[in-house]
């Protein structure tokens, strides 16, 4: 996909609750993974974790934790709270797919809750390591691969769950990769992406008039922030929705709506992602859309 490892991975403003920037000194409480280890295993696990690297995703491995001094504290469980109870307990033979993987924490808690084939993806070759490390501690068996969002649709099948999480608004080409996501969508899709500028939605008509300009000071419009240089330290934040412009490439895409379990984040269902037979991105390379 991109040259730059951190466009496919939740940055470090990963859409984070209002209020989170606060809890830089707190003490992460997600649950612990595995078995605690005792003695000389958790020095050699502490020192194997700081081996590879900075972790973005705060894991608690067999009693060490990964990023300890995160300034976003319990990240990503701060987030993952909220968005478990929208997800069924028992994923027993499911198979997932998540976009972006990172560290692995999604990766885990899907694995954690029975699914059958779990399959991350990401360019960041650290990041792998991380997740196939996390993964292999907690003696769970979970495929990671690298390879780009671009490129998803060249992957065989499709899967129950699709995460896509902290992903969209680091792409260059966000609707071209989210049209080749939902070409993977089985059943549910698990989006979320930083939101800025109105939170407010309401219903619009379907086409307004050439010199109707008004729509467009209104905030609760859908509409796309562009980055041309960088935001909160990162170059690759390219595009950012406010929640109106998130929803509609949601629907755009052929997905339905189902839970909005937090501020930044939608469980969607693919019912019109196809026409006649064809996928939207199909369609649209085509010239037929």
């Amino acid at each position: 996909m991109s040259t730059h490892p951190n466009r496919m991975s939740q940055s470090a403003q990963a859409g984070v609750p209002d209020g989170a920037e606060n809890v830089a000194s707190a003490t992460a409480t997600g649950d612990v993974c595995g078995e605690l280890a005792t003695g000389g295993e958790r020095e050699a696990l502490a020192r194997r974790i700081r081996e590879l690297g900075e972790w973005f995703h705060n894991m608690n491995l067999r009693g060490e934790w990964t990023a300890p001094g995160h300034f976003l504290g319990d990240f990503p469980n701060v987030k993952w709270k909220h968005i478990a109870p929208a997800i069924p307990a028992d994923l027993a033979g499911a198979s997932v797919l998540d976009i972006g993987c990172n560290g692995g924490f999604y990766s885990i808690q899907m694995k954690r809750r029975g699914a059958g084939h779990v399959l991350g993806i990401d360019v960041d070759e650290r990041y792998l390591s991380q997740a196939r490390f996390a993964a292999e501690t907690v003696g769970l068996d979970i495929e990671f691969r690298n390879c780009s969002v671009y490129d998803v649709d060249q992957l065989a099948g499709q899967f129950d769950y699709v995460i896509f999480m902290g992903v969209l608004y680091h792409l260059r080409y966000p609707l071209y990769a989210l049209d080749k996501v939902v070409k993977k969508v089985g059943s549910r899709l698990i989006f979320q992406t930083m939101i800025r500028g109105s939170e407010e939605t309401r219903e619009w008509e379907k086409n307004y008039h050439f010199w109707n300009k008004e729509i467009f000071q209104n905030a609760e419009f859908p509409r796309m922030f562009f980055i041309e240089h960088s935001y909160a330290n990162d170059y690759t934040n390219w595009w950012i929705p406010n929640r109106a412009a998130a929803e509609a490439m949601l629907r755009s895409a052929g997905l339905e709506i189902l839970a909005h379990p937090e501020s930044e984040t939608w469980i969607c269902e693919p019912r019109n992602a196809t026409r006649d037979g064809q996928y939207v991105l199909d369609l649209e390379l085509a010239g037929k859309l």
